[in-house]
């Protein structure tokens, strides 16, 4: 089967970290995940944007660590360089919140809400957030859901998803499981690099159906090496669900040259897309 997807040219930029001078911002990584670290010399968020498109790149998923101020006027500058660009903001990726964690779940919600507000701000359409870094149960799973339903309702000019990720979401069906108590109150983004085992192809595509955004992670089959066959297999999962939206391509492998890597992951999609 020959999938029939979005040709855009899309990114997750957190491929692009190291372009980015690993840059985390002070403020947006509570839970530890990702050290605080400022760039010394690396791309500057403002210059992204143009960078994306002297890449041939149209959509991009932004992470929000790489702000390093969130005042109106820098996210009106920001917008501005996305529009100038003519690079489409498809999703602001929160990467960061536990809504099901035991004692600060409230605050970590209320956290979450702040940067719902600056991807408002940033004119995104859609936002995506953590659903929970609990392990699954009943209780985790209601909790998740009444939250995400939560924050849905509060910031209404967003569309928001969570993710196939984290501690929460291991699987197809603790993903449907939630998908269910969310009753399409909000969306989900399917990322193909998420889930291992023998398998990942038959749970990916029994949840991407009914997915908004995507995320193509690349694997490397041997040190420098772009697995071509996992890339080529989780397309066809994605074509098989009936999934039909963009391809935000995500590279995280040894080499530096991410745009070169981008290209190259690029190519293996256009291939298999035929």
């Amino acid at each position: 089967m020959t999938p029939s997807l979005d040709p855009t040219k899309a990114v997750h930029t957190w491929s692009l970290f190291r372009t980015m001078g690993r840059y985390v911002a002070p403020g947006s990584a509570p839970s530890g995940g990702l050290t605080e670290n400022p760039a010394e010399d690396g791309l500057d968020l403002l210059e992204l944007p143009a960078q994306l498109a002297a890449h041939g790149f149209t959509s991009a998923q932004l992470c929000h660590f790489y702000l390093p101020r969130t005042d109106s006027a820098y996210l009106a500058e920001l917008q501005d360089a996305f529009a100038s660009a003519q690079v489409d903001l498809e999703c602001f990726l929160v990467d960061d919140g536990d809504v099901t964690h035991p004692e600060h779940g409230a605050q970590q919600q209320r956290w979450l809400s702040g940067w719902l507000e600056i991807a408002e701000q940033l004119g995104a359409r859609r936002a995506r957030v953590p659903a929970g870094d609990q392990p699954p149960t009943p209780e985790t799973l209601a909790l998740s859901a009444q939250r995400l339903r939560a924050l849905a309702a509060d910031h209404t000019d967003l569309r928001v998803l969570t993710e196939n990720w984290k501690a929460l979401l291991v699987g197809a069906e603790t993903t449907r499981a939630l998908l269910e108590r969310l009753e399409g109150e909000v969306g989900l983004l399917i990322d193909t690099g998420n889930w291992d085992g023998p398998d990942k192809y038959a749970q990916i595509a029994a949840v991407a159906g009914g997915a908004e955004c995507s995320q193509v992670k690349v694997r490397e089959s041997s040190p420098g090496v772009l697995d071509a066959e996992d890339i080529s297999r989780s397309l066809a999962a994605l074509a098989q669900a009936g999934y039909s939206g963009r391809l935000s391509l995500v590279y995280a492998g040894s080499d530096d040259d991410e745009w070169g890597r981008l290209e190259e992951l690029h190519g293996i999609v256009r291939t298999a897309l035929g």
